[in-house]
């Protein structure tokens, strides 16, 4: 399978990320992970050839096959989906960020099973949408498990990850995101520095980007539609 449009797709994407970053004020650097999930190792090739770095998957050993099939490719593979405990130890050092750790035993398992002297880095997921079929802690949850997690000393937190509701209200949209960036505030100013904020994904990461996205995860803007 070949992606034809998407060093063009790649483009535009970049091009509306500048011109939503100049407009809202912001100058950081947004960082592009290419969600392919579902999609074949060529849509790998294809990102990495359309100068793509990051590349994201949802599941640990869907990602593992891809890692060996590709392990002539320079990418930086990011684990985006739903982590449980369970696979902590399949995952842990296999990719270069996790964004989804929700809870301080997930956090617990992968300090304890990272090699030593290693240190895996990780997003904490924040449910900003109060929707009872997503993960991540509650905002109220958010200090207990950042100040947990960032005693262990195998994990480094790196910053904040959130999914906006599946709607096409730019409002509530932004409302979950300007919470996330809200959040990493307060706990900057309680000492700890979270540089990431990982969210946005294809119908709704210029919304993000407005609200200081520093990655946006986009799949289906990118390579079309996945399989299941």
């Amino acid at each position: 399978m070949s992606y034809p449009e998407l060093a063009r797709r790649v483009g535009e994407v970049r091009a509306r990320i500048a011109e939503r970053q100049a407009a809202a004020g912001w100058s950081h650097p947004v960082s592009i992970v290419a969600v392919t999930k579902t999609h074949p190792p060529e849509a790998v090739r294809a990102a990495v050839a359309a100068g793509l770095t990051m590349v994201g998957e949802n599941r640990v050993q869907e990602a593992l096959a891809k890692q060996e099939e590709l392990s002539d490719v320079q990418v930086e593979w990011h684990l985006i989906g739903t982590l449980q405990r369970n696979k902590a130890r399949l995952a842990v050092n296999r990719f270069a960020l996790i964004h989804s750790v929700d809870s301080a035993a997930l956090a617990a398992e992968l300090d304890r099973r990272a090699r030593p002297g290693s240190r895996q880095s990780i997003l904490l997921q924040v449910n900003c949408s109060a929707e009872s079929q997503k993960g991540g802690v509650t905002p109220e949850e958010l200090p207990g498990l950042l100040a947990e997690a960032s005693k262990l000393p195998r994990l480094e937190v790196r910053g904040l990850m959130t999914m906006a509701e599946l709607t096409e209200d730019e409002g509530v949209q932004r409302a979950a995101f300007r919470r996330l960036r809200d959040l990493r505030d307060l706990a900057g100013r309680d000492g700890f520095d979270l540089p990431e904020l990982s969210m946005g994904m294809s119908g709704d990461y210029l919304v993000a980007v407005e609200e200081g996205a520093t990655m946006v995860r986009l799949g289906t803007l990118l390579f079309g539609e996945r399989g299941t």
